[in-house]
């Protein structure tokens, strides 16, 4: 009797795996969802508005343009790594932190060292 190989196995050939290589190193580096300038400036716009009033989904809705929410994470992580906005760990609501009026006041004081 004659051992069949699995379906996966014979389409192995199809598969182009130089594409699907070049994909996955595009999705991992999260290439798919690339903000814009114009994007992250809504978000930001948006964050100092609504600042400790919405979470990160709330935020999302009350965007003026519509935006994919993947691309919308992004923009949110770029802000948290900037120090630019925290966001509260028990209740998920989004402060915007950044003021550079103050930490100027706050070097020249000598209160900043860095």
């Amino acid at each position: 009797m004659e051992q069949q190989q699995p379906v996966f196995e014979s389409n192995k050939k199809e598969l182009n795996r130089g594409s699907y290589i070049y994909l996955y190193k595009m999705k991992k580096n999260n290439l798919f969802h690339s903000p814009t300038l114009e994007s992250v400036l809504m978000v930001e716009k948006t964050i100092r508005k609504y600042s400790q009033e919405y979470g990160k989904y709330q935020l999302w809705k009350k965007l003026p343009k519509k935006m994919m929410y993947q691309t919308y994470l992004t923009i949110l992580d770029y802000l948290l790594h900037s120090g630019k906005i925290r966001i509260d760990r028990r209740d998920g609501i989004i402060y915007w932190t950044y003021n550079p009026e103050r930490i100027k006041d706050l070097k020249a004081r000598g209160l900043i060292v860095r």
